[in-house]
């Protein structure tokens, strides 16, 4: 089910809310079904497989602190070792799931083109929804209870609970346990609970419906032309367009999720901090995606060593961050591709200009706003030969002739400026901080009424409409 639907804004949500609020002994029983419910109705197979993760991810999670009857001479030491199986078993069992679903025909695909046969079968598995974002939240509170930052663990409702939350469900934030551990015990719901929650998730509706969706129609206008045959500014002006579109895509999203969780008593945690105002590379990672970057710099940069091992070993640890930033996107060449570009100019940011970027007031923007376009062209095109084709393009070589060309540019650019110099305006601080300042203002309400019946109305006319990350 999609946030921006008829059937989840005028059906499930209402009725949820209503049994949320009347019945507050069983919250995290009717969160938990009305989770489901919103998953089985996109993945009615798969909830299946959502349901056995939790389980016996709770089963291990128990096992690691399990006590059997024995005598207490070198009891520390088997119950040291009992924690490191589970773990390990937590984390080989997710990640073999994971690896089955979404990578097996990668790997497969890629192991028969080098032997030049059909080595290995393809499944032609169906991706589950969600399984990356809930695959790592339950990665997370397997390595957060070894370690001790859990101090309680989860009853099972608590943790299933935790794992399902429709909000964050599907496209993340990923959360973190211990930024809901205490919710998930008690929490109040207030009419200004709601009342900001809805404020949020209108914001967020109309980010995703009126921007990421409008302006995605331009870049899939440009991509039907053909990459390689498009005019040098044509190629640049598509890559602002994808560059807009995966943006307000999933933090409209994010806002949403963040409004949604407002209304049932949670703080889901900020994915975005203006990523686009970023005068580097490295800057725009610690503004984009913030809870994805979070879990590998905790849960994999920082066990490899981080930066306290030497240069050498900092720059292997980069690597291997980076390599599985871009397979976590999607299982195909150009998502490893483009992890290896982020790899290699943030080495080269830490180890020679990084610092200079980030003190200029002009070349850091400029610089930053020029790569990140040629970035998300790499994300978005699957297909390496077009791939290299629209960035020959976009560097002014052209080796078929020009279809799409001055003529077409300039209308386009007719077409969407108001479209483009409102996309503009959202990637800068200033309307969230237009936002916060006046939210509570009877202007504010009106314009998000206005944003949401304007969003229903794209919706219902038929608005290009599924969420970029759900495919990840």
């Amino acid at each position: 089910m999609l946030f921006s639907s008829v059937g989840f804004l005028f059906l499930f949500l209402p009725i949820f809310i209503i049994l949320y609020v009347a019945i507050p002994k069983y919250r995290n029983s009717i969160l938990l079904l009305g989770s489901l419910i919103f998953y089985g109705v996109g993945e009615p197979y798969f909830v299946l497989l959502l349901l056995l993760s939790v389980l016996v991810n709770f089963a291990i999670s128990r096992y690691m602190f399990w006590e059997p009857r024995s005598p207490q001479i070198n009891r520390k030491q088997k119950a040291a070792r009992r924690k490191k199986r589970a773990l390990l078993m937590a984390v080989v069992l997710d990640l073999g799931v994971l690896f089955l679903f979404k990578y097996w025909d990668f790997a497969a695909g890629s192991v028969n083109a080098l032997a030049g046969h059909g080595l290995l079968p393809l499944l032609s598995l169906t991706l589950p929804l969600g399984i990356s974002f809930y695959t790592f939240q339950m990665i997370s509170y397997q390595i957060d209870i070894y370690c001790g930052t859990v101090e309680e663990r989860a009853d099972l409702l608590s943790f299933a609970t935790y794992v399902c939350m429709f909000p964050q469900l599907i496209a993340g934030p990923i959360v973190r346990y211990t930024e809901v551990e205490q919710r998930l015990k008690s929490r109040r719901v207030r009419i200004r609970d709601l009342e900001n929650g809805l404020k949020l998730f209108a914001l967020g509706l109309g980010l995703k419906v009126l921007l990421a969706n409008q302006i995605g129609t331009l870049w899939n206008l440009i991509m039907t032309a053909g990459a390689g045959r498009l005019h040098t500014m044509v190629a640049w002006l598509g890559a602002f367009a994808y560059s807009f579109q995966i943006y307000f895509d999933f933090w409209g999203y994010s806002v949403m999720a963040m409004g949604l969780g407002k209304m049932l008593g949670f703080t889901i945690p900020r994915n975005f901090n203006d990523p686009y105002v970023s005068r580097s590379l490295s800057e725009f990672w610690r503004r984009w995606h913030m809870t994805l970057g979070r879990w590998f710099r905790e849960y994999v940069y920082f066990p490899l060593g981080g930066s306290r091992k030497g240069s050498v070993r900092t720059i292997f640890n980069l690597f291997v961050v980076w390599a599985l930033t871009g397979l976590w996107h999607g299982a195909d060449w150009n998502f490893v591709l483009w992890g290896i570009v982020f790899f290699l100019f943030l080495s080269l940011e830490k180890k020679t200009y990084g610092k200079w970027l980030e003190r200029s007031r002009v070349f850091g923007h400029v610089y930053t706003l020029l790569l990140i376009p040629v970035t998300w062209v790499i994300f978005g095109i699957s297909d390496i030969g077009q791939l290299v084709g629209y960035l020959e393009n976009m560097v002014g070589i052209h080796r078929e002739a020009i279809l799409v060309g001055k003529t077409q540019l300039i209308r386009y650019l007719k077409e969407y400026a108001p479209l483009l110099i409102a996309c503009v305006i959202f990637i800068t601080p200033l309307p969230g901080k237009f936002y916060w300042k006046w939210k509570d203002r009877w202007f504010t309400v009106l314009i998000l009424l206005a944003v949401f019946w304007w969003s229903v109305y794209e919706i219902m006319a038929g608005s290009n409409n599924p969420f970029l990350y759900f495919r990840f």
